[in-house]
């Protein structure tokens, strides 16, 4: 399945019409399952569905698995087998490790309408997935942070034929791109990130600054503080939930990061001016 396939569509221009051929972001459902060693035998286990841009689903559903603090490393999973045709992913876990279902409890929190708020809420959250807040001596020059949209914006190569996916890309502290993704979703394209570093053994990433190329909302600021990033940058605004969840967490948030302009929400002393 291709991240975008073409369509035949009527193009509308000052009341003339044509028709002609344009590129659309593709979005397909993904199962993911889980299969681990139970006290009676082998058990598996649908644990969610998600609607994607196909491509990378292995690195989505270990992502997912990650930020959701059901598996803790990449050596917890024995193998991961993608269902030929069928938006299936089997993540199969070592005999030795027991996952936390119970951890999956808490998924009506991780969307931005379910209406969550206030610090008890955050804290929930916090114990479900093993957040820790650790000490560091972080500072970005605020003309770093300038060059960063454009250079995302030159990695998206199925935005530049769709105008219609979220980005989100990685860079260690002097500007340079490690990785990035795209996807229909902006928590999917996150969790195909962590996936990433996760396979590449680059966990915890405190030592890396995060930009989305959308608004910045409570699960991407929760999946950035699992993977322990420290600065979050958006090209858009943040939600009441992320800014609070950030300040919190001790994280840094930036919005509206475009033009050689931003606004800092929380961890400004991270920021130089």
């Amino acid at each position: 399945m291709q991240p975008a396939v073409s369509k035949q569509i009527i193009k509308v221009t000052e009341g003339t019409s044509s028709t002609t051929d344009d590129m659309v972001v593709t979005e397909e459902p993904l199962e993911i399952r889980l299969r681990y060693k139970a006290s009676k035998g082998y058990t598996t286990k649908s644990i969610s569905v998600t609607m994607r841009t196909p491509g990378q689903d292995a690195l989505l559903s270990t992502g997912f698995l990650f930020t959701e603090g059901i598996i803790q490393n990449i050596n917890e999973v024995a193998s991961i087998e993608e269902l030929d045709n069928k938006n299936v992913v089997i993540v199969t876990l070592h005999d030795n490790i027991t996952p936390d279902i119970s951890k999956l409890e808490r998924n009506f929190y991780t969307t931005s309408s379910c209406g969550v708020c206030g610090k008890s809420s955050i804290e929930a959250v916090q114990v479900a997935c093993n957040i820790l807040d650790t000490k560091d001596d972080i500072t970005i020059p605020a003309s770093l942070l300038y060059t960063l949209p454009d250079i995302l914006r030159n990695r998206q190569a199925v935005f530049e034929h769709t105008g219609g996916i979220h980005a989100c890309a990685l860079f260690d502290l002097s500007g340079n791109l490690l990785l990035t993704n795209e996807d229909a979703g902006r928590h999917n394209a996150l969790d195909k990130l962590i996936g990433r570093a996760l396979h590449d053994g680059l966990i915890p990433l405190n030592q890396h600054m995060l930009l989305l190329s959308g608004r910045s909302s409570f699960e991407l600021i929760q999946k950035s503080a699992m993977a322990g990033i420290k600065v979050v940058a958006a090209v858009g605004a943040p939600s009441s939930l992320a800014v609070q969840m950030a300040d919190e967490w001790g994280m840094t948030l930036i919005g509206f990061l475009r033009d050689k302009r931003f606004n800092i929400y929380t961890g400004g002393q991270r920021v130089v001016i």
